[in-house]
């Protein structure tokens, strides 16, 4: 799984491009500032970086070469500085790509693919994940189980898609429900998240009472028991 993070202040922005790559598959985190952007980098491996350059607590520009310090992350700026000159150092510092504001999310997205490609991390071919008798065609939005096709609702195939992102790690019910309201702008509450889960289980398990896939960590959550079979993208 591609792991994205995005450094971005106006959630109008990160919400947007958080839907749009989800719907391709990524996993994508959103940071409003360089403190929680950096907590993120220490917990968690990212394929690419999507950097503001205006940032409440400092500059994309400078964050960029502390990173640089460290590892070879790719890194696309997304900013509103337009001028000849900001884009000659962003690329300049050890930035792959260079995106003004406002932008087109496709054009976005295929960028951040080609940064992928360049660096051997993603293939276009790869577009199904396969967990034992499951199949997720992620481009399309539809699961198959045994080869026959599971009918989700849109929230349970995004639900089905936040746990796949975190396979095997143990994601509280609350992680579940702000993940599920920054996806759907909808309120899912703790309630209905037990019913969702419900539901789902009965769709994918082949037994919804003693489930392989979506496993509950009494106390904890829940988590995404899966041997991946051929994963893609």
């Amino acid at each position: 799984m591609i792991n994205i993070l995005m450094i971005e202040d106006d959630s109008t922005i990160a919400f947007g491009v958080k839907y749009a790559l989800e719907q391709e598959g990524f996993n994508i985190d959103i940071c409003k500032d360089l403190e929680s952007a950096r907590n993120n980098i220490k917990e968690k491996e990212y394929s690419i970086i999507l950097l503001d350059v205006m940032l409440p607590d400092g500059n994309g520009y400078d964050f960029c070469k502390e990173i640089r310090e460290n590892n070879e992350t790719p890194v696309i700026f997304l900013t509103a500085c337009d001028e000849e000159v900001n884009i000659v150092m962003g690329l300049d510092i050890g930035g792959d790509d260079y995106m003004t504001k406002p932008f087109r999310v496709r054009e976005l997205i295929s960028r951040i693919k080609a940064v992928l490609r360049r660096k051997g991390i993603y293939s276009e071919s790869k577009k199904v994940l396969k967990f034992g008798d499951l199949s997720i065609h992620t481009l399309e939005a539809r699961v198959f189980k045994n080869g026959e096709e599971v009918f989700l609702t849109s929230i349970e195939y995004k639900l089905l898609l936040i746990l796949i992102q975190n396979n095997n790690t143990v994601l509280s019910r609350s992680k579940i429900l702000e993940k599920l309201w920054d996806i759907t702008y909808d309120f899912v509450n703790d309630n209905t998240l037990t019913v969702y889960i419900k539901r789902l289980r009965e769709k994918i398990e082949d037994n919804s009472a003693d489930p392989k896939y979506i496993l509950t960590v009494r106390g904890m959550g829940y988590k995404w028991n899966g041997s991946e079979n051929n994963v893609s993208i």
